[in-house]
């Protein structure tokens, strides 16, 4: 698949480089057109801290931010945008003042659950959430689920990459778009036009990476 990637830049900072691989691939709630590879962002710190410091720009100073959700392995990048907000001026309304990075996990039942010792971090806290790459907008909404049930209040969504621009009427922050990703696409399984044309899958892919088949 390597042999087919290629890059886009983001809008006012072409040190941020998305790789993009055109081909059939899987997700756990969609087929999609293109992989987008963003293992390096996720694990480098110089790209991790750019990414970042990017996304920071969305908050204004008056929106609260306790702890950062971080989905899809986006821990180092979640660091890097605690420390942005922070120097941006950013309220932290815990008695610590500072933000709390924080990663749930999912349960048997694909729920989003956070254990005894993390509830604090969420409970009463004012969250921003931080993914990796939103299609459906499915995985999301069980993280704003999630994230209720435990008596947290969601300030933000911000990823590296979204397909869509809304979800649950909450406005998506993120460094790419559908529309920076040429002929990107996004179906049902049942519904997926390369599959009705017997075109194989590549690979099966989440928020951590993919597997060729």
């Amino acid at each position: 698949m390597e042999e087919r990637m290629f890059k886009v830049y983001a809008s006012g900072d072409e040190k941020i480089q998305l790789k993009v691989i055109p081909g059939h691939f899987a997700t756990p709630q969609s087929h999609i057109s293109h992989y987008l590879e963003m293992t390096t962002m996720k694990t480098r710190c110089a790209e991790a801290s750019r990414i970042a410091k990017y996304l920071s720009t969305k908050y204004e100073t008056s929106t609260p931010v306790d702890s950062i959700i971080c989905l899809d392995g986006l821990e180092v990048v979640g660091a890097f945008l605690a420390e942005e907000l922070a120097k941006a001026g950013v309220l932290s309304m815990n008695a610590h003042k500072t933000i709390y990075i924080v990663t749930p996990e999912f349960n048997g039942n694909g729920q989003l659950m956070f254990r005894d010792n993390i509830q604090h971090m969420v409970r009463n806290r004012n969250v921003v959430i931080l993914m990796g790459s939103i299609t459906t907008g499915e995985t999301l909404r069980k993280c704003m689920e999630s994230i209720l049930y435990y008596g947290g209040t969601i300030q933000g969504v911000s990823a590296i990459f979204s397909a869509v621009n809304k979800v649950a009427g909450l406005d998506i922050n993120a460094v790419f778009y559908k529309k920076d990703v040429p002929n990107y696409q996004t179906q049902k399984a049942s519904e997926c036009p390369m599959c009705k044309t017997g075109q194989k899958l590549d690979a099966i892919v989440n928020g951590y990476g993919y597997s060729k088949l």
